[in-house]
C-alpha cells in the first residue's frame, strides 16, 4: 500500500467487515512535533528476551524475542539511581522498529524529557507473529503474548536494568492492536502495571467475521504452514491472527486455529470465542482490578473509525466511578502518534509513576 490511503481507512474498513481493525502495510507518515534543541540523548539498546510463555507455540513463532529499550539521559551518569519503565506495544502489521520510527522515538522520548517529564526507561518489545499480530493474548497456536508482556519481558527488564520493580512504578501503553494489548494486559495484571495509557484502541467490541474470497479460501485449503499464507490480502491476515489468539484449535493442523466456515453451530461458536476477548465484553469482570489504577487514559482521533468504541470504554468506566480520561483530539488513526506520544503519554506517566 502506498503512503495515500492511512491506516485510518484501513481499520474502518476492517472493523466493519471482521474483528479486527487493521493497519496498512507501509510506513504511515505521521506529524511530527519540532526537534527540542535542550534534547539530551537517550541510549539505545536492542536485545533479545526470551519467553517460557512463547516457546512451543504451534506456529512456531520464535521465543527470543526483539526488544528496544531506551534509558534515559541521565541513566549513566548515575549509576546509584533506579527508574521507573514504561513497557509501549506496537500495533498490527507492524513491529517494535517500524513502531518506533511512526513515533520518531527517540526524538520524541528525549523532547519530552527535555520539555519536564521525569526520566524513566522506554521499552519496546515486538510481538509480531506468522500472522503480522499477537493481539497480545495467548494461545497455543501463537504462545502466550500476554505473560511474555506481564511477567517474562518485566523480569527481563528488572533483571538487567536498574528498575523500580514495583508495578507503582511501571506503566503500559499501546496504539492499535497494543491499545488492545494496554487494555487487556492491564484489566488482568494490575499486580504488575500502576498506569495504563490506551492510543486508538483496537478490537473494543465484538465483531462479525470478513467473509473469505475463494482465492483466499483455496490457499487455506492447499496450505502445509502458516507460512504458506503470507502473501494473501491483509484483511484475510488480519482475520487469521484474530483466529490463531482467540479460537486457536491444536488438532486442526496446519494453521491450528478455527475460523467462522463451517455450519451455523460451528460459527456461532467461532464468533463466541472471538467476543469473548473483546474488552467491551469482559470489562465488567475487571472493575475492581482498574481501581487499582493510579491513572487510565485513552484517546483517539476524531476521524479514526476506532473512536466510538474508545470513548464507550470510557463511558463504562465513568459508569463504576472508575478514574480515566478520555480524549478525542483531531486526526486520523496514524496523523498524531509522534505529537501524542511526546507531548501527552511520556507525561502522563511522568506524572503518575511513583519514582
Amino acid at each position: 500500500m502506498t503512503s495515500g490511503p492511512t491506516r485510518a481507512f484501513a481499520i474502518a474498513t476492517a472493523l466493519a467487515a471482521s474483528t479486527f481493525g487493521g493497519v496498512a502495510w507501509a510506513q504511515v507518515k505521521t506529524n511530527v512535533p519540532p526537534v527540542e534543541p535542550a534534547a539530551k540523548p537517550v541510549t539505545v539498546q536492542r536485545v533479545k528476551v526470551h519467553s517460557a510463555a512463547i516457546a512451543g507455540n504451534l506456529e512456531g513463532n520464535s521465543a527470543d524475542r526483539d526488544v528496544i529499550v531506551m534509558l534515559p539521559p541521565s541513566y549513566a551518569k548515575t549509576p546509584g539511581k533506579r527508574f521507573p519503565v514504561v513497557y509501549a506495544l506496537h500495533g498490527y502489521s507492524i513491529g517494535a522498529e517500524q513502531w518506533s520510527k511512526e513515533i520518531h522515538v527517540p526524538q520524541t522520548v528525549e523532547g519530552a524529557f527535555a520539555l519536564g517529564a521525569k526520566e524513566f526507561i522506554v521499552v519496546f518489545p515486538d510481538s509480531k507473529t506468522v500472522h503480522n499480530g499477537s493481539m497480545y493474548s495467548g494461545s497455543q497456536t501463537t504462545g502466550d503474548f500476554e505473560t511474555f508482556v506481564s511477567r517474562d519481558l518485566v523480569a527481563y527488564v528488572d533483571a538487567h536494568y536498574r528498575t523500580l520493580a514495583k508495578r507503582e512504578s511501571r506503566g503500559l501503553v499501546g496504539h492499535s492492536m497494543g491499545g488492545y494489548g494496554a487494555s487487556r494486559i492491564g484489566m488482568r495484571h494490575p499486580d504488575v502495571f500502576g498506569a495504563v495509557y490506551m492510543m486508538s484502541p483496537c478490537c473494543m467490541s465484538a465483531r462479525g467475521a470478513m467473509p473469505l474470497s475463494p482465492e483466499v479460501q483455496a490457499a487455506i485449503a492447499s496450505a502445509k504452514s502458516p507460512a504458506d499464507l503470507a502473501n494473501l490480502p491483509f484483511g484475510a491476515r488480519a482475520q487469521f491472527a484474530s483466529a490463531a489468539a482467540w479460537s486457536p484449535n491444536p488438532k486442526n493442523p496446519p494453521l491450528f486455529f478455527d475460523l467462522p466456515n463451517g455450519d451455523d453451530a460451528q460459527k456461532r461458536d467461532v464468533l463466541a470465542r472471538w467476543a469473548a476477548n473483546a474488552p467491551l465484553a469482559f470489562v465488567d469482570q475487571y472493575i475492581g482490578n482498574l481501581r487499582r489504577y493510579r491513572a487510565i487514559a485513552i484517546d483517539v482521533g476524531d476521524r479514526d473509525g476506532l473512536k466510538v468504541d474508545a470513548r464507550t470504554l470510557h463511558e463504562v468506566l465513568d459508569r463504576y466511578g472508575v478514574a480515566n480520561s478520555f480524549t478525542l483530539y483531531s486526526g486520523d488513526h496514524t496523523s498524531e502518534v509522534a505529537v501524542r506520544f511526546q507531548n501527552f503519554v511520556m507525561p502522563f506517566f511522568s506524572k503518575n509513576l511513583v519514582f
